[in-house]
């Protein structure tokens, strides 16, 4: 089955990466606008944004929801992109919702949607099936172009770090990549901006003010040294503690406020931290 998955996928691999929302809008549109049933959590950066991505599901099906999370890529297998409660998905519905998305696309289709675009929609399908309460929206390439920005109202946007990456699709200078970035942002919807250069922030600040959207800026974070003594294997780690700048955000508490949970991310190693 995951040979058949691969051999699916292989297909649309030819059209390259093709920034640009017209296909996917389209894809979704004949699949019954699936995404619109979907609340999200929408996550862009540079650095960071795959372990906020697990962090946010982590916490969120830890306490009480029904979480969703979309990521790439993948380490060893397609279904690691999509996930419920934390479980990829099986490997059985995935190659179902990739036959129905294929299924959607016109024999005499001129304008392909890419590999990425396939398979963000089977997540898309994926979610409003499985009638989740939130789903964590990794951002593949950039953000405004990009095939997960297909919702005009999101939970809170968030964009974890800015620096010069994919520039040759982006554009050459960081202002023009934070322009790219600040696409997921969306009139009056909440935004959580990590610690930002100088000139990327400029952008970013630009365009919250512009859009009206209520923001929390996170400062740079601080190493706290722990004892050795403490740690696994003898070995020493320095966490970092962010602090931030807070407005009035959730009016409701989660399905089980008050109660202690502890929370459980993949593929721990100290890149976590970062």
């Amino acid at each position: 089955m995951t040979t058949d998955i691969n051999s699916l996928l292989k297909t649309f691999r030819r059209f390259g990466v093709n920034l640009g929302l017209e296909r996917i809008k389209r894809l979704l549109a004949d699949l019954g606008n699936p995404h619109h049933y979907v609340p999200i959590i929408h996550v862009a950066g540079t650095n960071g944004k795959g372990s906020v991505c697990a962090y946010l599901s982590s916490i969120l099906t830890e306490a009480g929801y029904r979480v969703g999370r979309y990521t790439s890529p993948h380490l060893i297998d397609w279904t690691e992109r999509i996930c419920l409660n934390q479980q990829p998905i099986a490997t059985e519905a995935l190659y179902s919702l990739l036959i129905q998305v294929k299924g959607a696309i016109p024999e005499n289709c001129e304008n392909y949607p890419t590999q990425f675009e396939v398979i963000t929609a089977a997540a898309w399908l994926y979610f409003a099936q499985q009638q989740v309460d939130i789903a964590v929206m990794e951002v593949g390439l950039g953000g405004r172009l990009d095939a997960t920005n297909v919702c005009d109202h999101p939970l809170v946007s968030v964009i974890t770090s800015l620096s010069r990456e994919h520039w040759q699709r982006l554009g050459p200078t960081l202002a023009d990549i934070s322009r790219e970035k600040a696409g997921i942002l969306k009139p009056g919807c909440p935004a959580v901006i990590g610690p930002l250069p100088p000139e990327a922030k400029e952008v970013i600040t630009s365009r919250i003010e512009q859009l009206g959207c209520p923001a929390i800026w996170v400062e740079p974070a601080q190493e706290i040294k722990l004892p050795t003594s403490n740690l696994n294997n003898n070995q020493e780690l320095s966490p970092r503690w962010a602090s931030y700048q807070s407005y009035p955000m959730a009016s409701t508490a989660p399905k089980n406020a008050g109660e202690d949970h502890i929370s459980q991310i993949p593929l721990v190693k100290n890149h976590q931290f970062d």
